[in-house]
């Protein structure tokens, strides 16, 4: 504790940082990724994510994780939405969040040997619904999606004003 007291039994995880990102469409359809999750014990829709590699920034990082995952890239640059702790009180990682706009389908997947991936494409209005329904929940991805929501209505709310 800052006070010097310490506390018997209490551990904490150092994770690598991660980054995730929403990927729209020209189409403003959403690119998601459903893949078992072995502590879940079940299959989960996902954004796509991943960890950087040495020598990668952020932003690279997410753009070579949603070409490798999904076989989707884009000639605009990734916008950060935001970087966050994931959990403070027993882990030293953040997650950093994107947006990627226009995106278009270019490859097939490049997949690690313990990665199976299947890629989904759905309206992207129609997610606050899948989370409502519990299609969608994992938390980061949710966030995120709440996040990019959010950005994309300030931008039309700009966008008539002028």
């Amino acid at each position: 504790m800052p006070d010097g007291t310490i506390i018997q039994d209490y551990y904490v995880n150092e994770y690598a940082d991660w980054v995730n990102a929403i990927v729209l469409t020209k189409d403003d359809d959403i690119i998601l990724v459903e893949q078992y999750r072995h502590p879940g014990n079940d299959y989960y829709l996902e954004i796509p994510a991943g960890k950087i590699e040495e020598g990668e920034t952020y932003a690279e990082g997410i753009v070579r994780e949603v070409r490798e995952e999904t076989g989707y890239i884009s000639a605009e640059q990734p916008i950060l939405l935001g970087e966050f702790m994931v959990n403070p009180a027993t882990q030293t990682n953040k997650v950093i969040t994107f947006l990627i706009k226009d995106a278009y389908h270019v490859c097939d997947q490049e997949l690690d040997e313990t990665e199976i991936i299947d890629v989904k494409r759905y309206p992207f209005e129609s997610v606050e619904k899948m989370i409502q329904e519990k299609e969608m929940t994992q938390l980061f991805s949710v966030s995120a999606y709440y996040l990019a929501k959010s950005y994309l209505e300030m931008k039309k709310d700009v966008q008539q004003e002028v």
